[in-house]
C-alpha cells in the first residue's frame, strides 16, 4: 500500500525539523521537503537527505516549480519564518491547483486573535483567509509558548547557554497570569498524529504542555536549583507602550531579524500576559479542538523534566548566536 506523502516547508527550521523527526519515527507517510535554493546547500539539508527524506529545490512562490512538485502530495506543512508568512499564498495557490488533499499553513503559536494584538498573526489571517476562499481542505495547529524561551536566567549563569535573553528575570505584566507553554520537541509528535486524523480537517487544534504562570515558572527554577531569582518587574501600562514604541520604529522591515523578534517578543507578551490570550479556555472559545482530548495516549514533557536537562547543561538553545535585550 503506498503511503501518504508529506511535504515540508521549512523542513530544516525548528518547528519544521521536530516535525520531520516525528514523521520519520512513525513511518507511516513520505516525507518530503520543500527548499528554497538559497538553502540547499546548508549542512541541515544534507542531514535530511542522509536520513531519507526526499528534497525538492524550489522558491515557494514559483507556480511553475511547484506544480511538479505537488503533483501527488497529499499533505504539505509549513513551518516558515516570520519574514515569509505571506509568501505561502502562493504556495497555497498551487497545492489548490495541484489536489493537495491538506494545507497546514505555518500557525505554530500562541493562541491569539487576529485584529491588532500580533502583526504576525494578523499576517497568518492573511494567509489562512486565502485558504479558505480557495476552499482548499485545511487544519491549522498552534502550539502556546515553548519551554525552551519561556524559563528565567539564574545568579550563577548556570542557564544562560540556552536562554535567548540573557540575563532574563523580569516578569512581564501580571506575573500570575497563566499561559500554555509545550516543549518544542512534543510539538512534532502532535502535528504526526493531527495531520492524519481526519477529525482535524478543516478545524483548529490547539496542543500544549502545561499552563503555567511567570510566577510559578521562576518558582520552579528556583526549586531545583536552590538558588534566588532578583525579579524585576515591568507592569502592563510599561510592557504596553514599550511595545508601541518597538512598533512605531519596526516599519515592518522584515530583513531585520533583531527588529522582528524584539517586535514579535513584545507582541507575544502583551498577549499573553496583559490579555492572557493564551490558555486552552480561550482556545476552545474560539473554537480550537484540543489534542490532549484527542490524543489521550500521548503525555507531553512537563515543565519540570525540562527543568531538569536544563539546570544538567542538556538543554540546547533554539536560536544559536542570537542573544536579545527587549525587556
Amino acid at each position: 500500500m503506498t503511503k501518504p506523502r508529506i511535504l515540508i516547508v521549512g523542513a530544516a527550521g525548528r518547528t519544521g525539523g521536530v516535525i520531520v523527526d516525528a514523521l520519520l519515527e512513525a513511518g507511516e507517510t513520505e516525507v518530503e521537503a520543500l527548499i528554497r535554493p538559497a538553502s540547499s546547500t546548508k549542512p541541515s539539508v544534507m542531514k535530511l537527505k542522509d536520513r531519507g527524506v526526499k528534497t525538492h529545490v524550489a522558491e515557494i512562490k514559483d507556480g511553475a516549480q511547484l506544480a511538479g512538485i505537488l503533483a501527488g502530495v497529499d499533505t504539505v506543512i509549513s513551518a516558515v519564518g516570520p519574514d515569509a508568512q505571506l509568501d505561502q499564498i502562493p504556495l497555497a495557490d498551487a497545492a489548490k491547483k495541484a489536489g493537495v488533499k491538506r494545507f497546514v499553513p505555518c500557525g505554530f503559536m500562541i493562541v491569539c486573535p487576529p485584529g491588532g494584538v500580533m502583526f504576525i498573526r494578523d499576517e497568518k489571517e492573511q494567509v489562512y483567509q486565502h485558504i479558505r476562499k480557495l476552499g482548499l481542505p485545511y487544519t491549522i495547529i498552534d502550539v502556546g509558548y515553548w519551554y525552551q524561551v519561556s524559563f528565567p536566567t539564574l545568579p550563577s549563569g548556570r542557564v544562560d547557554y540556552a536562554s535567548l535573553l540573557v540575563p532574563n528575570v523580569t516578569i512581564l505584566g501580571d506575573g500570575n497570569m497563566k499561559t500554555a507553554i509545550t516543549d518544542l520537541r512534543d510539538i512534532g509528535p502532535y502535528v504526526a498524529r493531527i495531520v492524519t486524523d481526519a477529525r482535524t480537517l478543516n478545524k483548529y487544534v490547539f496542543c500544549h504542555g502545561e499552563v503555567l504562570s511567570q510566577e510559578e515558572v521562576f518558582a520552579k527554577l528556583e526549586e531545583l536549583s536552590g538558588e534566588q531569582i532578583q525579579r524585576r518587574y515591568l507592569p502592563p501600562d510599561q510592557l504596553l507602550a514599550r511595545r508601541d514604541t518597538a512598533r512605531a520604529t519596526f516599519g515592518y522591515d522584515l530583513s531585520n531579524a533583531e527588529r522582528i523578534f524584539t517586535v514579535v517578543g513584545l507582541d507575544y507578551a502583551c498577549s499573553k500576559f496583559v490579555r492572557g490570550d493564551n490558555t486552552p479556555a480561550y482556545a476552545a472559545y474560539l473554537g480550537y479542538l484540543d489534542a490532549s482530548e484527542l490524543y489521550p495516549d500521548f503525555v507531553p514533557r512537563s515543565f519540570e523534566a525540562y527543568a531538569k536537562e536544563l539546570l544538567d547543561g542538556k538543554a540546547v538553545k533554539v536560536y544559536e548566536g542570537l542573544t536579545l535585550d527587549i525587556w
